[in-house]
């Protein structure tokens, strides 16, 4: 792909009304534009970024055999009703009526809808546990939407819900979506740390959000730093084992704000293990038991001719929260650096020639270059323009591909100049680039 032809509307400085790291970089590299208040169009750059967090989710969901559909954005509110949340929600939901005057909403969430999908096909404890989960667009109408998209109306969400016959099948499965987030967060090179949290208006009695540390975070969070510490690579999806991985976590005083208690605190952690600061909360996941299930009317036949509820868990990652919470996490302030990991950058390697009006040749280079990249799956972006060096390198750092090509008069000879943004850089063969990156990838 050549910059000159992609859609990529760079700015010279950062916007005036951003006023964090997420905010300034995705509108000044062109990634989204703001549409109203806290609604955006998403721009191919930043769009690329977001399919591939989006893929990723999907791909650990589907992992511990979470199934996936798609509900619809608009929501009738009768459903909403029958669970008493449709008055209790509050001023965020936006309530709409059709032509007909049928009273309708803007789905802030999917707890109903998904209830009211199982209730009217799964009759048999025979057919459970059910894992649905689905990728979707959300509306909550923010009093003060800011922050760009880490704090907007609008936002793309992965809901997932779970049904089970009973309370031990139900934590079961809720330790199972516990696993999956910390795999998804690895994946995108997040240290995301589990924290006991307030269940809010979704309802239960047990909660964990999954935060990363950032100073422009809007939760508070107290814990023990030793929790950094604990490894859950060895994890498989098996009752005992999943159990014990919680309880490594749970080990260590871990809370939010809402959850926070000072003597506690001081009671449990020593003071040099204690951690006060600030995170972003990259996922949350709640069990509620029958609280959607015995208001909706949502049971199972067991056995004996007996029938009970089914018991309930929901599970969200704000996938276009995560481009923000990425950018929060990465980004290269001194070098004006955007570090995206090389599984959700927009390309995995950007490629620089020195061009001049009276001579082509690099460009003639990096198109052969380009040819090699493409028959090993590698997604590149030339910059094909005649802007001086400098200009260029502070283009593509602002991008943010993990790795760059330099192709100048100097280069020898079945060599390239090849580096890591804001790295010096290295002459090497090709071959050994493309390796390289295969095995970068390979990781994630």
């Amino acid at each position: 792909m050549y910059i000159s032809k992609s859609f990529i509307p760079i700015l010279k400085n950062n916007p005036s009304e951003a006023k964090i790291k997420s905010h300034q970089l995705m509108l000044r590299v062109g990634m989204i534009k703001q549409s109203s208040a806290g609604i955006y169009s998403w721009l191919p750059l930043g769009f690329k970024v977001m399919k591939k967090i989006e893929q990723i989710v999907r791909e650990e969901q589907n992992k511990i055999g979470a199934q996936e559909i798609l509900m619809p954005t608009i929501q009738p509110s009768d459903i909403w009703k029958e669970s008493g949340r449709y008055d209790d929600y509050g001023d965020e939901m936006l309530r709409i009526k059709d032509r007909q005057g049928r009273e309708m909403l803007y789905g802030p969430t999917n707890e109903e809808l998904v209830t009211d999908i199982f209730r009217s096909s799964v009759k048999s404890y025979k057919s459970l546990p059910q894992l649905i989960y689905h990728i979707q667009w959300k509306f909550r109408d923010e009093v003060r939407p800011r922050f760009g998209i880490m704090r907007g109306r609008e936002f793309y969400m992965k809901d997932a819900y779970s049904f089970d016959v009973s309370d031990d099948d139900a934590i079961y499965s809720y330790n199972k979506f516990f696993l999956s987030y910390l795999r998804t967060f690895k994946r995108l090179k997040l240290t995301a740390i589990p924290m006991a949290a307030d269940t809010g208006p979704i309802g239960g009695n047990l909660s964990h959000e999954f935060i990363i540390l950032a100073g422009t975070g809007e939760s508070k969070i107290f814990a023990d730093e030793r929790i950094f510490k604990v490894n859950s690579d060895d994890t498989k999806i098996e009752k005992n084992s999943l159990e014990e991985l919680r309880k490594k976590f749970e080990k260590f005083y871990a809370v939010t704000d809402e959850k926070f208690n000072k003597k506690e605190f001081e009671d449990k952690v020593t003071e040099e293990n204690r951690l006060s600061t600030k995170g972003i909360e990259v996922g949350h996941i709640f069990y509620f038991g029958d609280k959607y299930s015995k208001s909706m009317g949502a049971s199972v036949d067991l056995p004996g001719g007996k029938k009970d509820f089914v018991k309930m868990g929901s599970y969200g990652i704000g996938v276009s929260r995560l481009v923000g919470a990425i950018i929060e996490a990465k980004y290269d302030d001194q070098n004006e650096t955007m570090n995206w990991p090389i599984s959700v950058a927009p390309y995995d390697i950007s490629i620089i020639p020195m061009i001049s009006k009276n001579d082509k040749s690099a460009l003639e280079k990096a198109n052969n270059i380009n040819k090699e990249l493409i028959k090993n799956n590698i997604e590149a972006i030339i910059d094909d323009t005649d802007e001086n060096f400098s200009s260029k390198i502070k283009k593509m750092n602002l991008i943010g591909a993990p790795f760059q090509i330099i192709i100048g008069k100097q280069t020898g000879d079945g060599l390239v100049e090849f580096k890591r943004p804001g790295d010096e850089s290295l002459e090497i063969k090709l071959v050994d680039v493309i390796k390289i990156i295969k095995e970068e990838k390979a990781k994630y």
